[in-house]
């Protein structure tokens, strides 16, 4: 592992980069399924499988369990929870992950009680857990918190059934009800879900073990899980390949628009990632698809700006949104950037204008309201969740800070594309979803270190 010590990346910019990157295996899949993998009654071997951060913190929790892993290369790991020991989730490692609030699932089924600490990650909003609960207790599920301890408790009191809708897509609700319906009592539905491709992964892996869950084809948000045979157990008959990080691709995607000569992405589905390429389009931007997994970008002097409001996947992910906020900075005019997903997701903001970025933010009137994907605040009178991005800017050299993974990506490329040094503090939160970032950028010809 790199040393950890090291949380800053000095970046000379200007360059114009050049060659191929291929992305690592997805970042939210990964966490997942390795939580999803102690559900099952059978050493699980997971493929191409990112060395990022939050892998390592999730790897650390299974550990505490008492479930063991081992690193059969770089990048595949073979999970076995047969040593399974403990039912609580550490409180240091899981305050670090979102995720961590996921493993109640396989908890649960493995000793029908557990406790689970409020779940950490990038500080982007409230990012409400409620949702979650009210889908945990409605299949079944007796909670019970501690503002003491800062845990959850969960115990299984009756049957795990049920049916319940979620009022916001909730992206690691939907994943969380899945794992708990793989084990259900009677059958579960859950409606309103995410659509993201990670949670199709998470559906397949189960389907191969056995396990009858499925979209609806009437209405492919609604999922439908029919009891499991828990006397067989859970069991994979083959090794579970993670498909290519979207948003890593998206990321570099970007990086080639504003910086490169020619750089070409590989190892993700492009029609994961194709509202964000019909987006670009639009901008008039240079690129082309090559293959399936493969697209070619290329600086592009003549960008349009492009409005953009984020939505729950099929719509523009707010993963994307810092990484178009770059991108615009260099449109010819003033484009217009809606954050309706998480309520404070704009921290970068204040960085990008220290790197010369001409950004202003607008009130939301309230007849867009009913678009935010985050709970409202009856406290709060007001809400600026849109930004105002003029271009073209000749971005210049600056110290930053990064406040979450996206951003400081976003940071990055932005220093890479100005004139001079600049510094970014936060290594380890972008390390938290890139594997080896700073040395596939090099690759590129990029002049950045970490120290």
């Amino acid at each position: 592992m790199k040393n950890l010590d090291e949380n800053v990346y000095i970046v000379n910019g200007g360059r114009l980069l050049e060659g191929e990157v291929k992305v690592a295996g997805g970042k939210n899949s990964s966490l997942k399924l390795l939580i999803a993998s102690l559900l099952f009654d059978s050493d699980v071997v997971l493929k191409n499988i990112p060395q990022i951060r939050d892998v390592f913190e999730v790897l650390h929790i299974i550990d505490k369990l008492g479930g063991s892993f081992e690193w059969i290369d770089d990048n595949t790991l073979k999970i076995n929870s047969s040593s399974l020991s403990s039912n609580t989730v550490d409180l240091l490692h899981g305050s670090k992950v979102r995720v961590s609030f996921m493993f109640l699932a396989p908890l649960l089924y493995r000793f029908g009680e557990c406790y689970v600490p409020n779940p950490g990650g990038c500080r982007i909003g409230a990012r409400p857990i409620d949702r979650i609960i009210n889908g945990v207790k409605a299949l079944g599920v007796h909670v019970e918190y501690n503002s003491e301890t800062g845990y959850y408790y969960l115990k299984k009191t009756g049957p795990i059934a049920g049916r319940f809708r979620f009022n916001k897509p909730s992206h690691t609700g939907t994943e969380t009800l899945i794992m708990l319906s793989a084990f259900s009592d009677d059958k579960v539905v859950i409606e309103n879900s995410a659509l993201e491709p990670e949670v199709d992964e998470l559906i397949a892996a189960l389907q191969q073990a056995g396990v009858d869950i499925k979209r609806s084809e009437n209405n492919p948000s609604t999922i439908e899980t029919n009891p499991a045979n828990k006397s067989k157990g859970l069991k994979l008959n083959s090794d579970i390949f993670i498909k290519g990080d979207h948003n890593e691709a998206v990321s570099y995607a970007v990086l080639g628009l504003i910086t490169g000569k020619r750089i070409r992405v590989a190892g993700a589905e492009i029609s994961d990632y194709q509202v964000f390429l019909d987006n670009i389009a639009k901008a008039k931007a240079e690129f082309k698809i090559i293959d399936s997994q493969t697209a070619e970008f290329y600086k592009s002097e003549k960008l349009q700006p492009v409005d953009i409001q984020t939505a729950p996947y099929p719509g523009f992910k707010t993963d994307w949104q810092a990484m178009w906020s770059v991108l615009m900075t260099q449109a010819n005019g003033q484009s217009k950037l809606s954050e309706y997903v998480f309520e404070d997701r704009f921290g970068y903001v204040a960085e990008l204008r220290k790197l010369g970025a001409k950004i202003e933010f607008v009130k939301t009137p309230e007849s867009e309201y009913d678009k935010f994907q985050f709970n409202l605040d009856p406290n709060k009178k007001d809400y600026y969740q849109t930004i105002l991005i003029n271009g073209p800017v000749k971005l210049h050299n600056g110290v930053v800070k990064v406040n979450d993974l996206r951003a400081g990506a976003c940071l990055v490329i932005a220093s890479l594309a100005a004139e001079g040094q600049s510094i970014i503090d936060g290594a380890d939160i972008v390390e938290r979803g890139y594997h080896n970032f700073d040395a596939q950028l090099r690759e590129l010809g990029a002049d950045i270190i970490k120290k």
